[in-house]
């Protein structure tokens, strides 16, 4: 079955038209199964949805926060209940497998059950003044409107990080997912509906890219728009962040990543192949957080090496709904960039991890595939050792089912070669010395480090983000996601009777500066 998508802008707007054309969204495992038309809108679709969206949200704010904690608790149960029939869908779209789907819906829940309690925890803080008869209060109230790009290979996880957070503290949204994904969209957001949110208060807006930015530079200009979030490419963050920087706005941009991963002398290699493997390879490489670069240690680098390629050798490719490692590309237009990447491949690399280099098919069949590599989009995995810090594959995120090799003889040395291509938003170190962990800690600049695990995988009630061409120091998740999504307001309240003037009307206590201690008391004579 085939679903005609259009955006859903309010209860109060005029019904929308495909004014930006029509995007057939695909099942890349099988190219011929079209998942949805959507009907595109065009620049004025995301200024009519904010406009919407201010109207609604106000009285939405007026909702008490614990309220709203029992909305995002309704939809966490929702959420469960359709957990397998929402997964399905994703794999279906965007090629991702059953199993990685699943733990992409049970994400959604997480995020519900973390922030229904803070329904109840949107503190603020009582303080005291440096005057009598006079109290002081700071509140968190909602920014407004928060306009929400997301992409699409965590179709309905990552944009849980934002719309959740934000609706819980009284925000209006306006949501623009990515084309390729739009039915697992329009299928969380019918959710979000269903557990309370009117429409209005969450817009869905099909658009492209450019369409969507400049319809984004007219709603910032018009003052409708208050906070925006962004998840995608570093260069389509650079031209979001300008655009908001115009209008004193601080975007919460997560951005791409080159995430390394060091393997120490002293590491468990089997669990470092395991980690490596997962983080490099799952979901075809195409996560933020996917391994970019094994930064491996010149004492074990022929053993390690040795073992992940015939762990990548012997890895189930295919298939996404079959126990597999990975599946397809995610669309044609990342199958594009994957190839643009292969053709970087140099004389100095050895190339390793399958029989062949490109797209799976009859010329160049992988061994054990499952399935039939003639419906979709796959390719076979790269293992490329020689790596070097000029080559494009060690500087630039790839985007797909490929890790370069490079190996390092100091401490300092994997942290330089980890730091290098400028992006800071995950890294691992596999060791069993604590204190080369934490040093590696101390000079990695990544927003997120692991120890002995991949460079994938986060938890809902840890901070998500990153620094450098990872993003701009924003953090989703946790609690700390909050001051996205909120504004400190502070309160003072004087019930002296009397204009008391802060710094000038305060009462001192002189101290004897001049007193020093007598002889008996330890004094000098």
């Amino acid at each position: 079955m085939q679903s005609t998508l259009s955006s859903v802008i309010g209860p109060d707007a005029p019904a929308q038209t495909g004014s930006g054309g029509e995007y057939l969204s695909r099942n890349p495992a099988n190219l011929e199964d079209v998942v949805a038309r959507v009907e595109l809108g065009g620049p004025e679709t995301l200024p009519a949805a904010a406009e919407q969206a201010q109207r609604a949200q106000r009285e939405w704010a007026q909702m008490p926060a614990p309220v709203r904690g029992r909305v995002v608790a309704g939809l966490g149960r929702l959420v469960e209940a359709n957990k397998e029939s929402l997964a399905r869908l994703v794999t279906r779209e965007i090629g991702k497998p059953y199993a990685e789907a699943l733990g992409e819906v049970q994400e959604i829940i997480d995020t519900c059950d973390f922030f229904l309690g803070e329904g109840r925890r949107l503190y603020g803080q009582t303080v005291p003044s440096e005057m009598p008869d006079k109290q002081l209060f700071t509140f968190r109230v909602p920014v407004g409107v928060a306009v929400v790009i997301t992409a699409g290979n965590f179709p309905v996880a990552v944009p849980s990080w934002y719309i959740v957070p934000a609706l819980l503290c009284g925000n209006a949204v306006v949501w623009k997912p990515a084309e390729y994904a739009a039915g697992a969209a329009r299928a969380l957001a019918e959710l979000v509906w269903r557990a309370g949110v009117p429409k209005g208060v969450l817009n869905l807006v099909y658009a492209d890219g450019e369409a969507t930015f400049e319809g984004l530079a007219t709603a910032l200009a018009a003052g409708t728009v208050n906070k925006v979030g962004f998840t995608g490419s570093s260069a389509v963050g650079t031209r979001v962040g300008e655009l908001c920087g115009r209008y004193l706005q601080s975007p919460c941009l997560e951005l791409g990543g080159k995430n390394p991963m060091v393997v120490a002398p002293d590491a468990d290699l089997d669990l470092a192949v395991e980690g490596a493997l997962f983080s490099g390879w799952g979901t075809a490489g195409q996560r933020c957080t996917s391994l970019g670069n094994l930064i491996v240690h010149r004492d074990v680098h022929d053993e390690f090496l040795r073992r992940l390629d015939a762990a990548l050798r012997s890895a189930a490719i295919g298939d996404p709904t079959e126990d597999v490692l990975y599946g397809p590309l995610l669309d044609q237009k990342f199958a594009d960039n994957f190839e643009s990447i292969l053709d970087t491949i140099a004389d100095h690399h050895t190339v390793l991890g399958s029989e062949s280099v490109g797209r799976i098919d009859e010329t160049r069949p992988r061994k054990g595939f499952r399935g039939d590599p003639s419906t979709g989009l796959y390719y076979h995995p790269v293992l490329l050792d020689g790596l070097r810090p000029d080559d494009h594959v060690f500087r630039n995120e790839t985007f797909g089912p490929i890790v370069g090799v490079t190996t390092y003889d100091s401490l300092d040395e994997a942290v330089e070669l980890g730091n290098a291509p400028g992006y800071g938003l995950s890294a691992a170190i596999y060791t069993t010395d604590p204190a080369t962990a934490f040093r590696f800690r101390q000079g990695i600049g990544a927003g997120m480090v692991s120890v002995n695990n991949s460079t994938s995988g986060a938890e809902a009630h840890l901070p998500f983000g990153g620094n450098g061409r990872s993003g701009n120091g924003s953090r989703q998740s946790g609690i700390w996601v909050l001051d996205q999504f909120t504004r400190w307001q502070s309160l003072n309240w004087d019930f002296s009777g009397k204009l008391q003037k802060a710094q000038m009307d305060v009462d001192t206590v002189e101290p004897e500066l001049d007193f020093r201690l007598p002889p008996e008391l330890g004094g000098d004579a």
